[in-house]
This record gives structure tokens, C-alpha cells and sequence, in this order.
């Protein structure tokens, strides 16, 4: 009964074809036998293959056959003497009788012929723009935004009353479904839970119900009745597999509508190539995924021993001299002069700081990477602000000539203090070490469109290309670095993280005639407005 069920609507429209090539053939024979007078059999011969043309345009070559029989019927019964009899007294009569059949037959055929041609381009057309569609959606990064445009798309297409899309996110994850259809239709598509399921665990693939069909209808009852006991009956689910390198990944569940055809050996080829995208753009997301797992560990290697090399050389140095100068001072056996032991004082002082800065970018650095920095803003003025920085850092700049250029009509910035200061003495201290002592160090700032620009110059070696979009990463060192530039790789990238907290931007360039300038943003807010809500007010 089922099988039936389904051939009806094909069976249907096949009538409607053959029933309208014989109608045709009879409006003809009444339109000539209502014009007065004889009318000449040529004449007659020309409009019946109107008519077979005619109906092998719209319905095929079978339906263009039995019209090109009918109207040789027609034709000898009605119009060859003796008129109302099947017999043709005249041989040239049946010349003519045979050769209206098959000419009526040729023309028949060809006309068919390009009629599918006809359609068979239209449905190439209509599935390259559907896959076309599928595969723009599923360009989309989030998957299950882009299943629920694709069962969307499917549906209007195949004018289906809902479509399910299942796909299993690997082991031990959750499945993403996604749905389009009224809500009538939904429960046939919840209802192939238990199929699907099976299909998705298990990879049984269902039988096909003919040559070339990518799936398989089934019968299914709703777990709760919806509002006719029609629809039980006549809605069906079509299960596609969707499969990734031969693994069944998910499925595509079809419900047809009340009454609704199966599908054509077109939609079948569609079906099949929609699922085959389906499949291609899961895989290219998976490899997406494992390119960034396999780069996010290449990236922590790379941190984990760039940290190793910098705990075991920035810690260990200064350690060291600390180390080596306290032993000195306590030795008893040896008379050391007043300025002697400043100097293993200050050796002691010096290291002391630089392994305090390095412990405050470890720590700043931490708070970056977790998205915990929250700058504690006030109004302040930059110029005091980097003659505090210089003041602070007399003993490293000692060796270096330092300039700053700032106008007076700067105006004071919203800022935490403690932050920007460690931007100016990162970019500072980055400065003394990779330049030569005696060279000039340019400290300068100015307004520009709504913000303010501090830039940090020398008149160092400069930076090789490659590095200038690099020198900002993590423990980055340029090759060859010596011990007089030593340095852990952090300032610079503290720095940047800093300045960007505080909505700036901050970039590095190498200067005409030599050496290299790190140039940093800082927004400038209005006091009062929506940007003064700062902590404190500094003097």
C-alpha cells in the first residue's frame, strides 16, 4: 500500500500528460471540421503537427507519440476519403498518411529532446546555485548558525515541510542539531531521534530504495499526535548520511509534506552533493581546529622554553653578582677600601633592581595574557610623568644622552600612573641596551587628531624588517644579541599590552639615517565627560 502511496502523485501526472496529448488532438480535429469548405490535406497535416509539437514541448516524447498516433487516426478517419472508415482508397493518400506519422514522430522525439535538454540544464543551474549557498554558509565559523541556514535553504528548495540537520562532534561531545519547519512537521522530525541516533553511534547507512537515491525514506509515528490523523500517515523522514573520510559524521532528516512527491533523480543528485559539502566543510573545520591546537601548542613550547632560557639567564646573572658582591664584602681577610664597597653596593642595588622589573613584567605579563588588567586611572601630566621615569633611571642612562621634546600645550591624560611609567621605562630601558654608550636617546610627544603620541628614539643599529612586527611577541630576541644587549623579552611586550588597556596603539620603526623609535597612542579624554571617571585627580 505504501509503495502506492508514493507512486500516486508520478502516476497522476502521467495521466494528465496522455490525456492532454489526446485532447489536443481532438481540439485540432474539431477546429478544422468547424472551417467551411474542404481544407487541403497539407494544411491539415501542418496543424496535427502543431498539436504534437505542442504536447512533446510540454509533457515529453511519450505523451508526443501517442498524440502522433492519435492524429494519424484522426486524420484518415476524419479527413481521407471515404470520410468516418480506416480504409484510404487513394495509394498517394497513404504516402501521405505515413509520412504525416512519422514526420509527426520525428518532430515529436525532437522536440522532447530538447525539452529535457531544456530541463536538464535548468536543474544543473539550480543545484550549482544551491551548492553554491551551502558552501558560502558553510563558510561561516559557527556551526550551528550555518546547519540552521542550510536545513533553512534545503527546505525552501525542496519545498519539504521541515528539515533536521544531526552532527556528532566527535567522541565524547554533544550532537548539534539544527531545524527549519512549521511546528507540525517538527514532530516527525524529533520523532527520527532513534533513527538518526542509530545511524550516527552504530554507521549503519540505510538501503537505498532505488539506484542513485543518496538516503532512505521510513515510516515513523510521532511520539505525541499531532493535529491529523493524516499526517501520521502520508508524512514521511528521509535519512541522508552525512560521512567524513568514510565515518558517518551526521544526517540529514527530510520531512516531506501532506501529499507531497517523492523526490526526482534530481533532487537525489542534490541531496548528494549537499551532503557531500556538508561533509567537505566539516572536515576543513576540524583541520582548522587541529591547526590551532597544533599551533597553540607550538606556541606554548616556544613560551615554555623561551622562559626556561630567560629564568635561567636573567635570573641566574644577576643572582650571581649579587651574589659574587656580598661574598666580597664579607670576606674578613681582605681591607676594602670606602669606595670599594659602594661599588659592590651598587653592583648589589643595581641587580636587585633589574631582577625586580624583570619579576614586575613576569607578573605584568601574566595579568595581560588572562584578561585581568584593569588600568586605575586619574588625570596626570605626561612631561612630569617622564622626568619621574629619567629620574628614577639615572644609574641606566647614565652612559646615553638623553632629550625630551615635549611641547607645553599638551594636555593632561587619563591614565594609570604606575602602568604608563613602566611603558616609559621598558621602551627606555630597551634603548640603553641595544645601543652603543654616548649615542643620543629622544624621548619627544605631540597632539595628534584626538590623541596623544610619545615616541622613544636612538640611534642604535636599527631592526632587521623581519623583525619589526615580531619585536613585540613574548620572549622575541633578535639573533645574535650579545651580552651587552641581553634581556628577557618581555619589555616590549609588556609595553604594548599596557599601552593597549589604555585604548593606545603602539608600533616600532627604524628612523632615517640609523637607529629605531617605538611610538605608543594615548587617547586624550575630556575632564568631565564620560572619560573622567578616574579614581583620583593627581596634583
Amino acid at each position: 500500500m505504501r509503495p502506492l502511496l508514493r507512486l500516486r502523485p508520478v502516476l497522476r501526472s502521467r495521466w494528465i500528460a496522455y490525456a492532454a496529448s489526446l485532447i489536443s488532438v481532438a481540439l485540432v480535429t474539431i477546429v478544422i471540421g468547424l472551417v467551411p469548405g474542404r481544407v487541403h490535406i497539407a494544411n491539415i497535416s501542418m496543424l496535427y503537427l502543431v498539436a504534437v509539437l505542442t504536447v512533446a514541448v510540454g509533457f515529453g516524447s511519450g505523451p508526443a507519440v501517442v498524440a502522433s498516433v492519435a492524429a494519424f487516426l484522426a486524420f484518415d478517419f476524419f479527413f481521407v476519403e471515404p470520410v468516418h472508415t480506416l480504409t484510404v482508397s487513394d495509394p498517394e493518400e497513404w504516402v501521405a498518411l505515413l509520412l504525416f506519422l512519422l514526420t509527426a514522430i520525428v518532430t515529436g522525439h525532437v522536440a522532447a529532446s530538447q525539452r529535457r535538454r531544456a530541463w536538464e540544464a535548468e536543474q544543473r543551474e539550480r543545484e550549482a546555485i544551491v551548492l553554491y549557498d551551502v558552501v558560502r554558509l558553510m563558510s561561516e565559523p559557527d556551526l550551528g548558525q550555518a546547519l540552521d541556514a542550510v536545513a533553512a535553504r534545503l527546505r525552501q528548495e525542496l519545498q519539504l515541510a521541515a528539515v533536521s540537520i544531526e552532527i556528532a562532534q566527535g567522541e565524547g561531545h554533544d550532537v548539534i542539531r539544527a531545524i527549519a519547519g512549521d511546528p507540525e512537521a517538527l514532530w516527525l522530525a524529533r520523532a527520527s531521534t532513534v533513527a538518526s541516533s542509530r545511524l550516527l553511534k552504530q554507521g549503519a547507512a540505510p538501503t537505498p530504495i532505488r539506484r542513485g537515491a543518496p538516503g532512505r525514506w521510513i515510516g515513523v509515528v510521532p511520539p505525541r499526535p499531532p493535529s491529523t490523523a493524516r499526517t501520521i500517515v502520508s508524512n514521511r523522514l528521509y535519512l541522508v548520511p552525512v560521512t567524513v573520510e568514510g565515518q558517518r559524521a551526521g544526517v540529514i532528516v527530510l520531512v516531506r509534506a501532506p501529499d507531497g512527491p517523492g523526490f526526482t533523480a534530481a533532487d537525489n543528485r542534490l541531496l548528494s552533493a549537499v551532503a557531500a559539502q556538508v561533509g567537505i566543510a566539516l572536515e576543513r573545520l576540524r583541520l582548522r581546529r587541529e591547526a590551532t591546537e597544533a599551533e597553540i601548542l607550538r606556541r606554548t613550547d616556544e613560551l615554555k622554553s623561551a622562559l626556561l632560557s630567560a629564568v635561567s639567564h636573567d635570573l641566574r646573572t644577576p643572582l650571581a653578582t649579587i651574589s659574587a658582591a656580598a661574598d666580597s664584602l664579607l670576606q674578613q681577610d681582605v681591607d676594602w677600601s670606602p669606595e670599594e664597597r659602594a661599588a659592590f653596593a651598587r653592583d648589589i642595588a643595581e641587580e636587585a633592581r633589574r631582577l625586580g622589573r624583570l619579576v614586575d613584567n613576569l607578573l605584568d605579563l601574566s595579568r595581560i595574557e588572562g584578561g585581568k588588567l584593569h588600568p586605575q586611572k586619574a588625570w596626570h601630566d605626561l612631561r612630569g610623568l617622564v622626568e619621574e621615569v629619567l629620574d628614577r633611571l639615572r644609574p641606566v642612562t647614565a652612559r646615553h644622552r638623553v632629550t625630551v621634546e615635549m611641547p607645553d600645550d599638551l594636555p593632561p591624560l587619563l591614565l594609570d600612573y604606575v602602568e604608563i611609567a613602566q611603558v616609559l621605562s621598558n621602551l627606555i630601558e630597551n634603548a640603553t641596551k641595544h645601543t652603543p654608550p654616548g649615542t643620543e636617546i629622544t624621548i619627544s610627544g605631540a597632539r595628534i587628531d584626538g590623541e596623544v603620541q610619545v615616541e622613544v628614539a636612538d640611534r642604535g643599529p636599527g631592526l632587521p624588517p623581519e623583525a619589526l612586527g615580531r619585536v613585540f611577541e613574548p620572549f622575541y630576541r633578535l639573533d645574535g644579541q650579545g651580552a651587552q644587549s641581553r634581556g628577557s623579552g618581555l619589555g616590549l611586550a609588556v609595553a604594548k599590552g599596557l599601552v593597549e588597556a589604555h585604548g593606545g596603539r603602539m608600533w616600532a620603526e627604524n628612523r632615517p639615517g640609523g637607529g629605531a623609535r617605538f611610538i605608543f597612542t594615548l587617547p586624550i579624554g575630556e575632564p568631565g565627560g564620560a572619560s573622567s571617571s578616574a579614581t583620583e585627580v593627581a596634583p
